[in-house]
């Protein structure tokens, strides 16, 4: 399901274009992960699940450089736009390298079937362990920062792979995970294509006099800081993690690990 190497290349460099700010501006919502505290501001809702992701930047001191980067891009966001971003703890920045299962569909999955997590578990160690022998490469896996990208309701930066290696093994994961019989049974299928981008914040509230010309300059002013200093991360480690919102992201001991 997911694309080649030059299409995958070709699509992700026009989401951090003006003209692609522009359009997608106009259809941006309020994330319903989100709402309004009695006391001011906005606290995340439980949307439990799983997802394989790249250690969380609390635990990732190989990218450290790179995550400051994007928590300062981050303050500077809230400052220029106050209320409109949600921004999640900078201690959560990762890299989700496959979307599994979430919100009602993980409460369905659980409620009918007591082993769930543990065969999900079972299931995600075999495609790792699949993935590991299958590999041939040693040569690092450097993603490049390309920018930010707007998404119906949340706001992140976009990577591109250094190269068409770095790519396809991606894509071997992916397709180890989203083909392994034992994960179809659980009813885990893949819904996205792979679209590699680092989540700063959410969209709260949406002014109707939201002045989306001034918002779109601002995203391109920011990606400027990165055009003469780009910024890499290095995918060491796929993890399975849990989440009970969209704020953090745990594992327990026995959740398998891939290290590449």
């Amino acid at each position: 399901m997911d694309e080649n190497y030059q299409t995958y290349l070709n699509r992700v460099a026009r989401q951090t274009l003006p003209v692609t700010y522009e359009s997608l501006l106009q259809h941006i919502q309020e994330s319903p992960k989100f709402q309004p505290h009695p006391n001011g501001g906005r606290k995340a809702v439980p949307f439990p699940g799983y997802t394989v992701i790249t250690p969380p930047s609390e635990e990732d001191s190989t990218n450290s450089g790179i995550y400051q980067n994007l928590q300062n891009c981050q303050e500077q966001l809230l400052q220029q736009l106050p209320n409109l971003i949600v921004p999640i703890p900078a201690s959560s920045f990762h890299l989700t390298l496959a979307d599994l299962i979430w919100d009602s569909a993980y409460r369905d999955a659980v409620s009918h079937n007591p082993d769930f997590e543990v065969q999900l578990g079972s299931a995600i160690a075999k495609s790792f362990e699949q993935c590991k022998n299958s590999s041939t490469s040693g040569n690092p896996i450097r993603w490049q920062l390309l920018g930010l990208i707007v998404m119906p309701r949340a706001i992140g930066v976009s990577l591109a792979p250094k190269d068409e290696d770095a790519y396809e093994r991606i894509l071997q994961l992916r397709r180890a995970i989203y083909q392994n019989p034992s994960l179809i049974a659980l009813r885990i299928e893949q819904q996205y294509l792979l679209n590699a981008h680092i989540t700063l914040g959410y969209f709260g509230e949406i002014s109707p006099d939201l002045d989306r010309d001034r918002l779109s300059q601002i995203l391109s002013d920011l990606n400027n800081q990165w055009l003469d200093n780009p910024q890499e991360l290095l995918v060491e480690q796929a993890e399975l993690r849990k989440f009970d919102d969209m704020t953090k992201y745990y594992r327990e001991q026995d959740y398998p690990v891939l290290e590449f």
